[in-house]
């Protein structure tokens, strides 16, 4: 029953944070539409494009600096143990980041594929990159975040293994190389140069490596709570009726 009770708790806590992410995302769209108005257009890979005033490129600044926070903040306040509070936080801002992009569509008509580029972030320098790439990790936070977030417990922890966690510090710091590696090329170039900068080619072959480890953590945990749940079927088994 106690088992019962806690799985249920903990399905609620990780419906509670994705309701929340989703929400999230709609008004993160909707800012997004809403700046993208004042330059009438859409599309953000366009060389040409209007400048924004200076106040609002520095509000926008904070503002995804605040977005940040509140997904850390719900994730946190969320869980239960530290494992699950990281995890929470993990699925808040995956979720987050996929429906961002659901609800830009019907709302700016881009991205029109899953290839087209798009700035991505704004610190600390401007991230650009096909959607899809956000979208891979994003899928992978939810993902391993949610296993964490609806198996662990204080009594029986799950958390990945150091070496699948420091696979995963170096896929992740390969994959923000590759947003980023063009506006570090640039930067030395001036701010000026910097806004108008836009990549021509994704290295995709540097950016699924770093996908192999972000998968890491991943694939164990999946392999774990698979094992765990064989062994715990094969115990009431042998206790029978």
């Amino acid at each position: 029953m106690k088992t019962v009770t806690k799985r249920s708790s903990q399905l609620g806590q990780w419906c509670g944070v994705v309701v929340f992410a989703v929400a999230m995302a709609w008004v993160e769209s909707a800012v997004v539409m809403y700046l993208r108005s004042l330059t009438e257009e859409f599309d953000p890979y366009k060389p040409d494009q209007a400048s924004l005033p200076p106040g609002i490129v520095g509000a926008e600044l904070v503002r995804e600096f605040a977005t940040l926070v509140m997904l850390f903040s719900v994730g946190w306040l969320a869980g239960q143990t530290w494992r699950s509070r990281v995890a929470l936080a993990l699925v808040a801002f995956g979720t987050w980041d996929i429906f961002y992009y659901v609800f830009l569509v019907p709302l700016t008509g881009r991205p029109r594929s899953l290839l087209d580029w798009d700035i991505l972030f704004l610190l600390p320098l401007p991230w650009w990159g096909p959607v899809l790439a956000p979208v891979i990790i994003a899928g992978l936070m939810i993902v391993g975040g949610g296993i964490v977030a609806l198996c662990d417990s204080p009594q029986q922890p799950i958390w990945p293994a150091r070496p699948t966690l420091l696979a995963a510090l170096a896929g992740g710091g390969l994959a923000l190389y590759v947003f980023l590696e063009d506006a570090i090329r640039t930067l030395p170039q001036g701010l000026e140069r910097l806004a108008s900068l836009r990549p021509e080619r994704f290295d995709w072959p540097l950016f699924l490596l770093g996908v192999v480890g972000l998968s890491a953590p991943v694939v164990e945990l999946a392999w774990r709570t698979r094992r765990l749940a064989s062994l715990r079927a094969s115990c009431l088994d042998q206790a029978g009726p």
